[in-house]
């Protein structure tokens, strides 16, 4: 038996413009994935989220498949413009209600709700009107929006999470034209980053100056990261898959935890990285309470040969500003790999909660995705035989355990990915993470043999 700490917080994960559907009911208004996903070559077949899973008119379906499942904690996101339609001014009632349905139905089946206030969904209007992320204006609105989200359901909702993978957000939306807004850009990922943590850092004094004394939550922000591994034991592969590791996490977690962006990006991007003024920094550093991170796989860094260009990176493989940071990535074959071609190393997970706990100053962790898409799952006589995701998952539960028992690693929880099939961003529906199947014609939802194990393992406490 491999027991975790008394008090470790285990959930399932999904995110509100992959799951929720009703993209034009009662009010919402269009975000740019709306836009993204409507414009033709931009997502597998064409394919929308604009009913997804639905779960926008199945909500109570869905929350009586955690609480069958023995779910404890319950991480989703909030739709800005369903909240805010313009992504400002006017609050959108309906918007509202549904978020206090979907709390109190947790609160009353004793799951407990982690919102994630920025999951990639921008309102278009804020896009349009004012260039989204990279309006420096931008910052202000979130915090705006984040109180608003305080003052209507901070007094049942206490783990909230600024920003989900602002890294995507960044090098997706803004460098390789993969994820919405679309656009391509070598220097709109360092802005857009700019931004974003700019606003974190506001979103945060807004709820530590007027919420958190008397509503007792907590807040940080989720980063994504894959392992670096130095492909050999030369100093330069090892400098190499440091450098990377700094493009990659340091850039968003340096500035919370360091105080600035990582010198090496300083000095390789040169004036296309901006600088924080005093005012920004006063708010920014120290403005998370616990460390969030998204983790799926590694690869291979390695120095690349002298005069080499450095210039792609495969949209799913997160490869970091390539061209800047000059690190060469590989696999190694032997690595078993999932349905969204990441490579399955399990002890990279405990790798990079150590490199965490050392870089940062031993925070606290939480896990708040980690899981696999598995080929295949379409057929639900398939999906539901879903033993390698169990497999996986053990695997991956294993390197935590031992990050914890064995390195003094503070991980105090673990969020699967995810709670259901959904929509997948471009990638449309073909790939599957879900601990449900679900089909997307009639909305059907079943249990895969890993929503009951993955319920043994939370009833108790850990591994058999």
């Amino acid at each position: 038996m491999k027991q975790f700490p008394a008090g470790f917080t285990w959930g399932a994960a999904t995110a509100a413009y992959q799951i929720e559907g009703g993209w034009s009911q009662d009010g919402r208004g269009p975000s740019i994935w709306d836009a993204f996903t409507h414009t033709p070559g931009k997502t597998n077949e064409g394919q929308t989220a604009d009913t997804a899973c639905d779960h926008y008119n199945r909500m109570e379906e869905d929350v009586a498949l955690m609480k069958a499942m023995g779910l404890k904690s319950y991480r989703f996101s909030f739709a800005w413009s369903r909240l805010l339609p313009t992504g400002r001014d006017t609050v959108n009632e309906e918007g509202v209600a549904f978020y206090n349905r979907l709390i109190d139905a947790l609160l009353a089946n004793g799951i407990t709700p982690w919102v994630t206030l920025y999951h990639w969904d921008l309102p278009l209007a804020l896009q349009m009107e004012t260039d989204g992320l990279l309006n420096p204006e931008v910052a202000d609105q979130f915090a705006r929006y984040a109180e608003v989200c305080f003052e209507r359901f901070g007094d049942r909702v206490k783990h909230w999470i600024t920003l989900n993978e602002p890294w995507c957000s960044a090098v997706l939306g803004h460098g390789i034209g993969y994820f919405a807004p679309g656009r391509v850009s070598q220097s709109e990922p360092y802005i857009a980053a700019h931004n974003l943590i700019r606003a974190h850092g506001k979103i945060v004094d807004v709820y530590r100056r007027k919420f958190q004394s008397w509503q007792k939550g907590v807040i940080g922000i989720t980063n994504n990261c894959d392992w670096r591994e130095p492909k050999t034991d030369s100093a330069a592969d090892q400098a190499a898959a440091q450098r990377s590791m700094e493009f990659f996490l340091g850039w968003f977690a340096d500035p919370i935890y360091r105080g600035d962006y990582p010198a090496v990006m300083r000095e390789m991007v040169g004036d296309r990285l901006p600088h924080f003024s005093a005012e920004d920094m006063a708010l920014i550093r120290g403005s998370s309470d616990f460390f969030g991170l998204n983790f799926y796989g590694g690869m291979y860094a390695s120095e690349p040969p002298a005069g080499q260009a450095v210039t792609t990176i495969k949209p799913t493989g997160n490869g970091g500003m390539a061209a800047d940071q000059r690190v060469e990535l590989s696999d190694d074959p032997k690595w078993e790999k999932t349905d969204m071609d990441w490579n399955v190393v399990p002890d990279f997970c405990r790798k990079m909660l150590g490199w965490v706990d050392k870089r940062y100053g031993h925070p606290p962790i939480y896990i708040t995705e980690n899981g696999c898409a598995l080929p295949g799952e379409r057929d639900v006589t398939v999906a539901v035989n879903d033993t390698r995701r169990i497999d996986f998952v053990e695997r991956y539960l294993t390197a935590c355990h031992a990050a914890i028992n064995t390195d003094g690693v503070d991980l105090r929880g673990y969020f699967l990915w995810s709670l259901m099939d959904n929509f997948e961003w471009a990638l449309g529906f073909s790939k599957r993470f879900g601990l449900h199947h679900v089909d997307f014609t009639t909305g059907q939802r079943t249990p895969k043999q890993s929503a009951a194990w993955y319920g043994g393992v939370m009833a108790r406490n850990g591994l058999e």
